[in-house]
């Protein structure tokens, strides 16, 4: 975590905690922003109650108004780009500007006013910090700024002693620390949830030994949403079936931690070797891993296969000084669904499994392969 951002370090990360929280943040920045717009027409039907017509209440209330259309404009760009967030960031940012410039023009055409002026500052402020969602730096970037020229506007304009003044500038200085100390606080702990989120869904979906996902996964969720994309798009999709030959005898001879050593460093291959939030690598049970990957067909799939078992036998695993020599077997079933009878996927895992055992049947440490019609 960045400390003084309070964001993510990794760009990534963040972008997905955002993304995850879109939706919750685009929820408060509209209840805050018809608040704030009713917050400004209010105080300007006040202008016209108390101060009468005039060039300054007609001033006054173009000034109120322009915070809310912006604001209003605001829920408008919100409603017709929901999924962007670089809207939502912008439309944030642009709607704190606009209410703490409002405020302070407001602030310097009524000047014999700043006392009570300082009341509401305070409120931007908090506002700014707390109550509508965004990055942190910006919003201290607007909110301190304002207050500092909020203070400027009393110290020139407003008719204030000395001790009015220091006491004004100390209280509200008091309220941006609280104000980013508090939003700080809430960032933090949104973030963390969000992190325990992670690791409980991680823990839900991936083998803990290998990392890859775990079979609960395959059959709730990962398999039949790739069948029904590549149904949807007519697409090829492949699935391979590997298993580790003799993988019985690594553990008699290392023991069990050195047969752990061995899955990790085969199912580390398996997701080094794959395409990254393209293909699926599944631990499906014991020695057995499956791969799902879509957008293949019959060759790409016996290519990897072949890669994998070279790369696999080539490169023995190192375990307590020792080096652990494994090979493995495969079996590639593929489906092109531009072309394909309609029930042909319903047996693709189990036929790559007995291709499998074709392959260890067969001697192992060999691929066998199937297009599926």
């Amino acid at each position: 975590m960045a400390t003084l951002r309070c964001e993510f370090s990794d760009a990534a990360a963040e972008r997905a905690f955002l993304r995850h929280h879109l939706a919750m943040t685009q929820a408060q920045l509209r209840v805050t922003f018809v608040f704030c717009s009713l917050f400004y027409l209010c105080f300007a039907a006040t202008d016209a109650i108390w101060l009468g017509y005039s060039l300054r209440t007609a001033v006054l209330a173009c000034a109120r108004l322009l915070v809310a259309v912006t604001a209003l404009g605001g829920l408008v760009l919100l409603r017709r780009r929901p999924d962007s967030l670089p809207v939502t960031r912008g439309v944030a940012s642009v709607v704190e500007i606009a209410g703490a410039a409002g405020f302070l023009l407001i602030a310097a055409l009524r000047p014999g006013e700043f006392s009570l002026h300082a009341i509401s500052m305070s409120i931007v402020v908090i506002v700014i910090y707390i109550y509508i969602p965004n990055r942190l730096l910006y919003a201290a970037a607007i909110a301190a700024p304002a207050t500092l020229g909020f203070i400027v506007l009393a110290e020139q304009l407003g008719d204030l002693r000395r001790v009015e003044l220091a006491t004004m500038a100390a209280l509200l200085t008091l309220t941006n620390v609280f104000g980013y100390v508090a939003a700080r606080r809430y960032q933090l702990l949104l973030r963390d949830e969000y992190s325990a989120q992670t690791v409980l869904k991680n823990l839900s979906v991936r083998d803990p030994l290998t990392g890859c996902y775990n079979r609960r996964h395959l059959h709730e969720q990962l398999l039949e949403t790739e069948i029904s994309r590549a149904q949807r798009y007519r697409l090829s999709l492949t699935v391979i079936m590997s298993d580790l030959d003799h993988f019985k005898a690594v553990n008699d001879t290392y023991g069990h931690n050195g047969g752990d050593a061995v899955l990790q460093r085969f199912g580390a291959l398996l997701q080094s070797m794959t395409r990254d939030s393209v293909d699926s690598v599944v631990r499906y049970g014991g020695e057995e891993f499956l791969l799902i990957l879509p957008e293949t067909d019959l060759d790409g799939g016996v290519l990897l296969a072949e890669r994998l078992r070279h790369a696999l036998a080539d490169t023995p695993v190192a375990y307590d000084g020792q080096q652990i020599h494994i090979t493995a077997s495969f079996g590639v079933a593929s489906v092109d669904f531009a072309t394909s009878a309609h029930e042909a996927h319903l047996n693709m895992i189990a036929s790559a499994d007995e291709l499998l055992y074709a392959a260890k049947n067969g001697g192992r440490n060999r691929v066998c392969s199937r297009q599926l019609v």
